[in-house]
C-alpha cells in the first residue's frame, strides 16, 4: 500500500512538471483528456489510498490493543462474518447503521 501511494504520488508530481513546461492549451484538445482531468484523477487516487492507509493503520492499532474486532461506539464484538466481508470495520453493524 505504501509503495502504491508513493507510485501515486510520483505520478501525480510528473503531471504537475509536465505541465508546468508546457504552453499547451490541453483544454480544447478533442483528442484526449486534459491534464487538469488526468491531475484531478490522480488526486482522488491518492486521497483514497491514504485513507485506505490509515484506516490498515488504524486497525493494526487495533489489534496491537487488543481492541479489533469490537465496535468502538457500543464496545460489543463485531459479528465474525462482517469482520470477514469488511476486515477493517470499526464498528458492529447495528452501530454503523445507525450512524448512516
Amino acid at each position: 500500500m505504501v509503495g502504491h501511494l508513493a507510485r501515486l504520488r510520483q505520478d501525480f508530481e510528473e503531471i504537475v512538471q509536465a505541465s508546468a513546461d508546457s504552453n499547451a492549451d490541453d483544454e480544447h484538445d478533442p483528442e484526449g483528456s486534459t491534464i487538469a482531468f488526468e491531475r484531478s484523477q490522480l488526486e482522488s487516487c491518492i486521497h483514497r489510498a491514504e485513507r485506505r492507509l490509515h484506516h490498515l493503520q488504524d486497525a493494526r492499532t487495533r489489534v496491537t490493543n487488543g481492541g479489533y474486532g469490537l465496535c468502538q461506539a457500543c464496545g460489543e464484538p463485531i459479528a465474525a462474518a462482517r469482520l470477514w466481508a469488511l476486515p477493517l470495520a470499526r464498528s458492529c453493524i447495528t452501530c454503523a447503521t445507525i450512524a448512516l
